[in-house]
Parts: structure tokens; sequence; C-alpha cells
């Protein structure tokens, strides 16, 4: 059997066939290809397609594929070009590669597949390309596979920024509830960051939308007002709870910080060692914190009732009650903080008491962004595991085939 008659019953090129293989004895295979009779030249930015060539010039390209039996494979054809109206004279697409690319869809595939799974330096070294190809491919997968239409009938929608990269390197993720997927992200996490996410699915599909859920931030507010008046602001029950963490949090450290000054340091590291039987929900104690926490009920003090406040606070939250009962001991909560005389806490309360609208909002209507923070550990175990990315693109790439609306499988499964 003729080397080119196996690889044509192997690989399944649509639209193409292998007309001659050369294998020198050493380095990469090297298949030439061409189109079948039935294919015309098509524009590689548009729908467009022709049968008239425009000049008689041709493109020799070539493109890595899959590798055979362990040996890299080159794919050789020669192109011709043609006249778009549109976008003018370009070299015709070939159905087995995207445009811009010099690697086949399979090959980019099976990359796009592996980055999910494994770090960035292992995909490098198992399929023999640089480390910023894989970004590159990365981008092209999903640019070719994401969809305008996912932005289409969206109803509770649920902002939040996550951390790419050290030094306030931030990104902008919108997801969808109903899906629990990342449909759209950018670099950033100011208003008008999340203004281009409105620009881009525009008024129709803007009107839409009945709820956004998201954190305290002024950022996000202003933009959602801005863009979509109609849709309610959430407030993520969990931004709430952790006000009255973080209160706990100041108020512990402004005692270790007075105990510091004293010349018993032991006194220091008693408030130094019971940050997290102080912070930790009573149900997750070790023996050693819950003796710890059964001390510091003993000794009293504004310690103490900033500890009461923090889990009166996260236990509004805790069980399933009505949105009635829930915004009553919000309010309840609010003038205990505002009373207690402790500074963290009344500034907390004050805070609360600002976004009683949106805590409102988001009880009633049962949105927290639970799935999101779900989706942003999957994202930071990705982004820790795949350091390398030197680019916002790059990382937004690697979100969405791993949390966002695209099926990536391997090429031999589809």
């Amino acid at each position: 059997m003729r080397a080119s008659t196996l690889l044509n019953r192997v690989f399944t090129f649509t639209g193409a066939t292998v007309t001659a293989v050369d294998y020198p004895g050493h380095g990469p295979v090297t298949a030439t290809v061409k189109l079948t009779a039935r294919t015309k030249l098509s524009c590689p930015h548009c729908p467009f397609s022709t049968t008239a060539s425009y000049d008689t010039r041709w493109n020799a390209s070539s493109w890595r594929h899959l590798d055979t039996a362990g040996t890299p494979m080159i794919l050789k054809m020669l192109r011709r070009r043609l006249r778009c109206p549109a976008h003018g004279v370009v070299v015709q697409a070939v159905p087995f590669a995207r445009h811009g690319s010099r690697f086949t869809r399979d090959f980019e595939d099976l990359v796009a597949w592996l980055v999910t799974r494994m770090d960035k330096s292992s995909v490098s070294a198992f399929t023999r390309i640089a480390w910023r190809t894989v970004g590159a491919i990365c981008e092209r997968v999903v640019a070719d596979q994401l969809d305008a239409s996912r932005f289409g009938n969206l109803v509770n929608l649920g902002v939040d920024e996550i951390s790419w990269r050290k030094h306030h390197n931030y990104l902008t993720l919108v997801s969808d509830h109903e899906t629990s997927t990342i449909l759209w992200g950018s670099a950033g996490k100011n208003a008008a960051t999340l203004d281009k996410f409105f620009s881009e699915i525009g008024p129709e599909n803007t009107a839409n939308i009945q709820a956004v859920s998201m954190d305290m931030g002024a950022a996000f507010i202003k933009s959602v007002k801005a863009n979509a008046p109609n849709a309610a602001i959430c407030i993520d029950p969990f931004h709430v709870v952790q006000l009255g963490t973080k209160a706990l949090e100041t108020v512990r450290r402004a005692h270790w910080q007075r105990a510091r000054s004293l010349p018993d340091q032991a006194f220091a590291k008693k408030y130094q060692g019971n940050r997290y039987a102080l912070l930790k929900n009573p149900g997750t104690l070790t023996p050693t914190q819950q003796e710890t926490l059964e001390q510091l009920r003993e000794d009293g003090g504004t310690l103490w009732e900033g500890y009461l406040l923090k889990e009166s606070l996260r236990e509004v939250f805790a069980g399933d009650l009505e949105p009635e009962v829930v915004m009553a001991m919000i309010q309840s909560w609010c003038d205990a903080a505002t009373t207690s005389g402790l500074g963290p806490f009344m500034k907390a309360g004050a805070t609360l008491r600002g976004h009683i609208d949106g805590v409102h909002a988001a009880v009633t209507r049962g949105l927290s962004n639970g799935k999101h923070e779900g989706l942003n550990n999957k994202i930071r175990t990705m982004t820790r595991r795949s350091y390398g990315f030197h680019s916002p693109e790059a990382a937004l790439a690697l979100i969405m085939l791993a949390c966002g609306p695209v099926e990536v499988r391997l090429p031999y499964k589809r």
C-alpha cells in the first residue's frame, strides 16, 4: 500500500486528500495535500466562496499536524488567491486549519483539551511547541467556537473580578446563573470594563436581564445602573457575611497590636494565636481551637462581643428562613453593630444599611454568587497551575475553555 493511500485512510481531512508523502529518515514526515475538485475558493474571514481565482499565483503553506508514531507531521499545500467583495484579495481558506494558524484544527483542539487538564509547561513538552504558542492556540480555538448567540435569553447574571496574575492584574468575569458558565471576560475591574460587556451584547439583550448578583463594589453597581436600569442589583450574601468577618479581624488585630506593646509578650501571642478560632465557623474548629474560643468567652470583653456579632450575622444566612425574617434580622444586626461602640462593626453596619436594597433583592430572588465563586476557585487552580500567561487574552482563553460555553473534544472523539 502506498504511503499516501494509507494516510488518506487514517486521516480524515474534510475537503482535502494526501497526494504525496516524504520522509528522509529523520525530522518530520511531510505530506503534500490538495483540496478536492468540489471545494470552492473560500474567504478566510467570511462565508464568501467562488470558483474563480484572482490570479495564477500559488502560495506555498504548511501546517503542523498530529504526530505519526511519535514523529511530527507537516502538511504542505499550494493555495490560490481570490477576491472577496468585503475583504479584498486574500489567500483561500482551508477546511483543516484555522485562519492565521500554522497548525491543523486537530492539533489545536488537542492542545486546547490538554491545557485544561495540565500545566502549560507539560503541554509544551508533550506537543513540542513553545509555551507562548500554547496561549495563542487557546485564543484561536476560543475565538473560533465562541458564538454571539450565548448572549441571547440572559435573565440572571453574576459579576465578579479575579486576579489572574500578581501585582493587581484583574479580570472582570460575567457568568450566567442558568448555565453556570462564564459568558464574558475582560481585563480590568472598573465600571468601564463592565460597560464593554453591555456594549457587546447590545440593548436588546440587555433589556432581558432581570437581576445581576455581585459584591458591594461601587464600580459594578455603577455600570449596571447605567446600562441595565431595570435589572435588580443583588448583593451576594457571602460578601455580606464577609463584612462581619473582616470587622472581627480588624478588632482582633487592634488587640494584638496593643498587646505587643506590653512587656509580657505571652499576652500578645494569645491574641495572635486565636485568629482561626475566631474566624472559622464553630462546626469546623479543632479541639485546641475550641478550647481557645472557650477561654475567650470566659475572658469576655470587646473581642468576644465582636465574635458574637460576627456569628450572629453568619447565622442570618445559615438557615432556610423566609425573606421577611432575614431582612428583619439584618436590620436588627445593623442596629446592634451601630450601637456596639466597635469602630469596625459600626462601619460594617453603615455599609450594610447602604446596600440594604441589594441584599433584599438577593434574599427575595434567592440569588447569590455561589456558583460564580465555585468557578473562580476552579480558575484560581488553573492560573496557578498554568502560570506563564503574559497576557489577559491568553488567560481569558483558558478560562473560556475550562469554564465557558466552549466544548473542546479530542480529535478522535468527535
